[in-house]
């Protein structure tokens, strides 16, 4: 493949023409041959199995693709790998990524929506359904699993999607590694992992600092994170985890979304408002968990975790002063003290049936959140006076079973129900004339079934097919604010979906694995953005969406020296009521539902060739589709097709290993809109994508 001449890179030609002469005059290294052997998950059916027999769309990204990915510092680098994954880099750290699976979480203008997040058994997602994904410390991950359709509704609120992370466990003899990568617009991380096992103990500390200029001027932010996982086997049937991690991102400006005329005229503009209200985020997490697997006999096991955490926030936004001054007004600057806590109990038992087997498991779990949540005047970058004060919480109890009958050689089944409550409440402290008291309280329940058949046609073809039904509350910042008044939305209703999918998996010889799903979603009470202007988003609800698609994976290993992997996943969502949209206008039926891309395609070809051992190449393509802006769909994103290339070298030195990894980003330095702010009142739509973007990264790591 050949690149335009206007975009070509001497320097990389130069390093490309010496690199057999590098690998040849390196310690000789053990060759490392891409991993054949069946993948294991356990989000399906909350047991360890193959992926390939379980029966759902489900996949997992190991630790070398994760390395190989990036930096490590967002998701969005290595879940690109996996179909009806949306993970859009917004390039904005105040904001954090935007993630949606087969199009739940599209709507979400920060954090994350509509999918479940779990970190070493520990739910990352609070109760009413929202959560961060920028706290999952990635350089400690040894595998990250994304569960899709109707089983994932088995996790409660909110579960269009399960993304579940595992820490890796630490070797048998005790290392210590260090990390330096860096890279455009000032990309700096360092890292310092040790990890090992002491007798019953098993240990990994990872330390990160993270530190960038960002994409566009406003757009810089820093992170330190320290994640730590301790498992000790205390006995020869009992296991405990304990998982702790501590975050900070003491800075992150916000550079604000763009319009069309902006993004036309330079995409690497800010847009001017955000200079004047100092627009950015600060963040404070602390999280401690405590996980217990006990085996009780052969057949049976127990599984109890409890968990608590610590949050605080403090965010500009830019609002005019005009509209920040209003009675009902809740200021330009959000401060935000949340405490949080959990706890779950789950047990499961194989019990013989007929010529097969069941594996029943019941589980409980209780999630609670308590916070106090303030509003200033923003007084172009300056902290005004008190304009909200309110404490705001959320209870969420759910009660699941789940049974996998394994009815004979040639079928078996999967049957699950989940019962779920959640409650909100909103205390208000700031009364004032103009702005009255905006208590109130709601709850939502719902009991959700889901059932799937898998057909065994051999050893190496599995099809089957699941339904399932499913609710999603809005958030307690979702219900923050109503459009008619002030007060707390307490109108606003859950989602309720059905969800149907029929799916392929086949083995192709050896070395070769094709997965393939059709899905269909019915959506009623859509929960959708109203309007979003200034940093405040309200929320409505807009009848009935469909969203269908396909999904499709493919992983190839050509001979010893190169493999390929395919990931192409289509989306057509669309709302199938009419309604009253933003400002009140009429959205018709057939309009797209906005943020949710058309399609998405990854592409990779590895090339590691035996005459250089520990050298590795692959270049990879993305193409993103369209996706709309607003419900009324007046604009929407162009596709666009990337070019990626990285590099890697690995040494091995005695007790040390060396680690040398190159990226280019978007070889051909593609203009593209790489994220949208749905229905933004300003009309600042579209954050861009970055150019050509390169990272270096090294490590050295030793064995003692």
């Amino acid at each position: 493949m050949t690149l335009p001449t206007r975009h070509a890179c001497p320097w990389l030609t130069t390093l490309w023409a010496l690199t057999p002469g590098l690998v040849a005059a390196q310690a000789a290294a053990p060759q490392v041959l891409p991993q054949t052997l069946p993948e294991v998950v356990v989000s399906a059916s909350r047991q360890a199995q193959q992926a390939f027999d379980a029966p759902a769309s489900i996949q997992a990204v190991g630790q070398a693709e994760i390395e190989a990915a990036g930096p490590r510092v967002n998701l969005s680098e290595s879940l690109v790998r996996i179909p009806g994954v949306a993970a859009l880099n917004r390039q904005n750290y105040a904001q954090d990524l935007q993630l949606s699976i087969r199009g739940a979480g599209a709507r979400s203008p920060f954090g994350i929506r509509g999918v479940r997040l779990i970190v070493d058994g520990i739910p990352a997602s609070m109760p009413d359904g929202q959560g961060q994904v920028a706290t999952v410390s990635l350089p400690s991950a040894e595998r990250i699993e994304v569960l899709r359709g109707p089983l994932a509704l088995l996790y409660g609120n909110a579960a269009g999607g399960v993304v579940q992370v595992f820490t890796a466990d630490g070797p048998a003899r005790p290392e210590l590694r260090a990390t330096v990568d860096t890279g455009s617009a000032g990309l700096r991380r360092l890292g310092l992992q040790a990890a090992g096992q002491t007798g019953a103990l098993n240990y990994r500390l990872d330390l990160s600092d993270f530190h960038t200029d960002g994409l566009r001027p406003h757009s810089a932010a820093e992170r330190q994170q320290l994640n730590a996982r301790l498992r000790w086997q205390a006995g020869e049937q009992t296991r405990l985890t304990l998982v702790a991690n501590t975050f900070r991102q003491p800075s992150s400006d916000d550079p604000l979304g763009l319009t069309r005329a902006q993004m036309a005229a330079q995409p690497r503009q800010t847009d001017p408002r955000a200079a004047e209200f100092q627009t950015g985020k600060s963040v404070r997490q602390n999280q401690l968990g405590l996980v217990m697997d006990h085996r009780l006999d052969a057949a049976s096991t127990v599984s109890a975790w409890v968990y608590g955490g610590q949050r605080t926030l403090d965010n500009r936004l830019a609002i005019p002063l005009a509209a920040q001054q209003l009675p009902s007004a809740a200021g330009g600057v959000v401060r935000l003290d949340r405490d949080y806590q959990g706890l779950g109990l789950r047990a499961s038992r194989r019990l013989p049936v007929g010529d097969g087997q069941v594996l029943a498991t019941v589980g409980i779990d209780h999630d609670t959140m308590d916070e106090h949540r303030q509003g200033f005047l923003n007084l172009q970058g300056t902290t005004g006076a008190l304009k909200r004060d309110e404490n705001g919480r959320a209870r969420s109890t759910g009660v699941h079973a789940q049974a996998d009958w394994s009815i004979s050689e040639a079928w078996s089944a999967v049957a699950g129900l989940r019962a779920h409550r959640v409650r909100f409440g909103v205390d208000d402290h700031y009364i004032r004339p103009g702005n009255p008291d905006d208590s109130g309280r709601v709850g939502y329940s719902a009991t959700h079934p889901v059932v799937g058949l898998t057909r065994h046609l051999n050893a190496d073809t599995n099809l089957y097919v699941n339904a399932g039904r499913g609710f999603e509350t809005p958030t307690l910042t979702e219900i923050a604010y109503t459009p008619a008044a002030s007060g707390p939305n307490l109108a606003l209703r859950p989602a309720r979906s059905t969800h149907l999918e029929a799916g392929l998996k086949m083995r192709l010889g050896a070395d070769q694995r094709l997965d393939l799903a059709l899905f269909r979603l019915h959506t009623r009470d859509e929960i959708v953005v109203a309007a979003s202007s200034g940093g405040r988003t309200l929320y409505t609800n807009a009848g009935r969406t469909r969203r269908q698609g396909l999904e499709l994976v493919h992983s190839a290993q050509w001979g010893p020296a190169w493999r390929t992997h395919v990931a192409l996943s289509t989306l057509s969502a669309r709302f199938t009521d009419s309604f009253a949209g933003s400002g009140g206008n009429l959205v018709a039926a057939g309009r797209r539902v906005p943020g949710a891309l058309d399609r998405l395609l990854f592409t990779e070809l590895a090339w590691q060739p035996r005459q250089w051992p520990g050298f590795s190449a692959a270049l990879e393509l993305v193409h993103q589709g369209r996706m709309a802006v607003d419900d009324l769909n007046t604009d929407r994103t162009d596709p666009a097709t990337l070019l990626h290339l990285r590099l890697g070298w690995t040494q091995r030195l005695g007790a040390w290993q060396l680690r040398q990894t190159l990226r280019i980003d978007n070889l051909s330095d593609r203009r593209y809109v790489g994220s949208v702010i749905v229905n933004d009142s300003n009309r600042r739509f579209f954050e861009p994508g970055p150019g050509r973007q390169w990272s270096l990264g090294l490590s050295a790591g030793h064995t003692f």
